[in-house]
């Protein structure tokens, strides 16, 4: 099986539109990741929700892939999903990257951390310590990678949009590792006892002491200095109740702050860059003309 999937995998790639140029950097370099447990954990990659989906994977990287002209001065990280189990490295990375920098948009693809006790002293914490690496070396190594933007966001999708919204809340004292925009597909914003449960298990490894449900309690988080966020979801959705972006969108909205939702009436869970024959083909597309709007708006 794990050879199956990286014949996938390799195949994959050969088949990318040379439209951009791709480097994979290792997050942190000669260091020691925060939180670091020695550990004899191998990353692999296989078959999983239809597609393919990295497992167990202990030594983040970031995966770059910057337009070869027209660069919009744009950064969009991208965080797959995949339960905080496992990650949709290509149905929700690579092949999203690929297609925002056909449009201009340097994008980077984050192999994350995924908590594991066996891996990380604190699992709950080795997810965003991550996304706030990524972010802080794009901006300070932006010229050395080749590439020149104002502007740096995350983009999520399902856990990875918990993630993206996680960071987006909870500001670092470092602006380095903060995003301008958020971009959160079909993710999770509600602490209800579904999705307490969800993190307990998969994120936490443990109960969560009533500072850390107050954190995740995502929605009592937006203000007026939260970044604008574009949200997009299915009302079919069977895994994330679209209420998870409608109730975000409009928390923001009550705040004063830009934000614009899609809501699709067919698609389901885990559509990635979407489908023609339900329409949710077209999400990229009315995510490029906010970004643009967003850009405009900062100038």
């Amino acid at each position: 099986m794990r050879i199956l999937g990286l014949l996938v995998c390799l195949a994959t790639l050969l088949i990318f539109d040379p439209l951009f140029a791709q480097d994979i950097l290792p997050l942190w370099g000669d260091e020691e990741p925060p939180y670091f447990r020695p550990n004899s954990v191998e990353e692999y990659e296989a078959d999983c929700f239809e597609v393919v989906c990295a497992y167990q994977v202990a030594n983040p990287t970031l995966t770059l892939y910057t337009p070869e002209a027209n660069a919009n001065g744009t950064v969009v990280l991208i965080l797959p999903g995949g339960g905080y189990e496992v990650e949709a490295v290509y149905h929700e990375g690579y092949e999203i990257a690929e297609k925002l920098a056909q449009a201009g948009t340097v994008a980077a693809v984050l192999k994350y951390r995924l908590p594991n006790p066996a891996t990380s002293t604190r699992p709950e914490l080795a997810p965003s310590t991550d996304v706030r690496q990524a972010l802080s070396l794009l901006r300070k190594r932006q010229v050395e990678l080749g590439f020149k933007a104002q502007r740096f966001g995350v983009m999520g999708f399902s856990a990875g949009s918990h993630l993206a919204a996680s960071v987006s809340l909870h500001r670092a004292d470092d602006v380095t590792q903060n995003p301008d925009f958020s971009m959160l597909i079909y993710g999770v914003s509600r602490l209800n006892d579904e999705n307490r449960d969800w993190l307990e298990k998969t994120l936490y490894h443990r109960s969560m002491t009533d500072e850390e449900l107050a954190m995740q309690t995502l929605l009592d988080h937006i203000d007026e200095k939260s970044p604008p966020a574009f949200l997009v979801h299915a009302w079919d959705d069977e895994v994330c109740h679209y209420s998870e972006s409608t109730l975000y969108a409009e928390a923001l909205n009550t705040a004063g702050v830009d934000n614009e939702i899609h809501l699709f009436a067919r698609g389901g869970h885990g559509f990635g860059s979407g489908r023609a024959e339900d329409g949710t083909d077209q999400w990229l597309g009315l995510a490029a003309s906010w970004l643009k709007r967003l850009g405009a708006a900062a100038e």
